[in-house]
């Protein structure tokens, strides 16, 4: 193995390994850190945790776990990836975990870039940009559990950590590797944020890091470290053929950005939905038996069970119950509901939300994933090696209106 990947939520994993295939690096993803030493014939491993809202220091001794197991795997570079709307709280857990990552390897420049054109995201002058929005003004601002209210990364990564925080431009990124390089230099510790609005920014940066052991962004980051493996001349895996799945499928939605929101409107519009909400959840009134029966007795080819809602009552209910106690319940309904899904002989699932892909490969026990097919921009398509169960495990902010109709003909093909 080459380059090891540690993931702080289970879609944007999934997100970095289908932009690591597309580039020619073989890929596996694992779920959580394996107990044993991974097969060989793997350029690329992504270890995917689900630590980017957990306590902070719960996210860094997962984090260094994972990189151990990757460095006993023989990785000679790292990435650690983490949303393309940097998804964290002034507490953490990005700059922490980065610090921690860059301590254990001895490295003293941390490059930061969440920067995604394909999806929008992008980063200049140090500000977050989602389409032609900042970042704070965009739904980010509402999410339940990581309000984004500060576009300003460098500012907001400064609340994270002791180390500096530092910032290359657009006017260097723009002069190509040699410059990106020659900025990062060999300094004072240091966050870099480093500028990128296009893909060529990030080949760039790519190049630029060819030298680095430790690299940290979204998953766009990945575009250019392929190239340098690939120049090494140590490239080797050769990707499973894709294999779908028969029958029906199951919609799980518990994000509720704006996009995923449209994506449930639109699926309802085209089959039958059930809304579970926070009440009848934390009432016992919803439980995985009763969807269960209902997705079933629908006879639908995909029933759609969701509890995206809008901010405002989003925001009752974590009031009432309180904000943990709400999303842990919720994961843990559609963890045990997949699990039920798949017992009764389905093997089709697509989740919606980083925290509920999380709490399904979680409550799967799926401990590998096969990368197949891109559905969406950093949405692929992945299979159970083992079972021949298929999944889309869906970003919050990613794929179009019709993304459960997109995933299912993937999924089924």
């Amino acid at each position: 193995m080459l380059l090891g990947c540690i993931g702080d939520d289970f879609t944007g994993s999934s997100d970095l390994a289908n932009t690591l295939r597309k580039e020619g690096m073989g890929v596996r993803l694992f779920s959580g850190v394996p107990d044993g030493p991974a097969a060989d014939g793997i350029d690329a491993g992504v270890v995917a945790l689900k630590s980017r809202t957990i306590p902070v220091a719960e996210a860094v001794a997962q984090s260094r776990a994972a990189l151990r197991w990757l460095r006993d795997q023989g990785c000679t570079q790292f990435l650690f990836k983490y949303c393309s709307t940097f998804d964290s709280t002034p507490e953490g857990n990005i700059g922490p975990v980065a610090a921690a990552l860059a301590e254990d390897l001895g490295e003293t420049r941390v490059i930061i870039c969440p920067a995604f054109p394909a999806t929008g995201r992008s980063v200049y002058q140090g500000h977050l940009f989602v389409g032609d929005m900042l970042l704070s003004d965009s739904g980010m601002r509402h999410h339940p559990l990581t309000p984004m209210t500060d576009s300003d990364i460098r500012r907001w990564l400064a609340q994270q950590t002791d180390w500096a925080v530092d910032h290359i431009g657009a006017a260097t990124v723009f002069d190509g590797a040699d410059a990106i390089r020659a900025a990062l230099g060999g300094g004072s510790r240091a966050m870099v944020v480093v500028d990128a609005i296009r893909d060529a920014d990030l080949r760039a940066i790519g190049r630029a890091a060819r030298d680095r052991t430790l690299i940290t962004g979204g998953s766009g980051i990945a575009l250019g470290l392929p190239d340098n493996f690939r120049d090494a001349g140590t490239l080797s895996a050769t990707e499973p053929d894709w294999q779908g799945a028969k029958g029906r499928a199951l919609l799980l939605s518990g994000s509720c950005s704006e996009q995923t929101r449209r994506q449930v409107a639109a699926a309802k519009a085209s089959g039958p939905a059930y809304e579970v909400t926070a009440e009848a959840v934390m009432g016992g009134e919803a439980t995985a038996a009763r969807l269960l029966g209902w997705a079933e007795d629908s006879n639908a080819p995909a029933p759609l069970i969701y509890s995206s809602a809008d901010p405002a009552v989003v925001k009752a209910a974590q009031e009432k119950f309180g904000r943990d106690t709400v999303a842990s319940a919720i994961e843990a309904l559609f963890g045990d509901l997949a699990v039920a899904w798949r017992d009764a002989g389905h093997r089709i699932i697509v989740t919606a939300g980083g925290e509920t892909s999380g709490a399904v490969v979680e409550a799967l026990k799926l401990d590998r994933l096969d990368i197949g097919p891109e559905i969406a921009a950093g949405v692929p398509a992945v299979r159970d090696p083992d079972s021949g169960l298929c999944l889309a495990l869906k970003s919050g902010n990613f794929g179009q209106d019709d993304f459960f109709a997109r995933a299912v003909g993937v999924l089924t093909a």
